[in-house]
């Protein structure tokens, strides 16, 4: 199966969840394009608490603006509650 491709004009705020490493963790991040994202958490290469684990993506949204995608982001980081329920929904 092919990785999706991202229209890389819109930034995407992403959530990844993974069960790996002796609790359930999430992450949230922006991207241009978040399948190349993706591989670079997985590999090593990501963001330093992503290291070590096996990340999935459990959410998703697009935005036109960059700076529309970093405040999203910013509030999505704060909302723990989104978060746990997104990964017991992926469990």
């Amino acid at each position: 199966m092919n990785a999706p491709t991202y229209d890389r004009t819109y930034c995407y705020v992403y959530v990844l969840g993974t069960w790996s490493g002796g609790r359930p963790a999430t992450y949230v991040g922006w991207s241009t394009d978040v399948a190349a994202r993706l591989d670079a958490h997985n590999s090593g290469k990501g963001a330093k608490t992503t290291r070590g684990r096996t990340w999935e993506i459990l959410y998703m949204e697009r935005y036109g603006l960059r700076g529309e995608a970093m405040s999203r982001e910013w509030h999505l980081k704060r909302d723990r509650t989104f978060r746990r329920a997104l990964l017991d929904g992926a469990a």
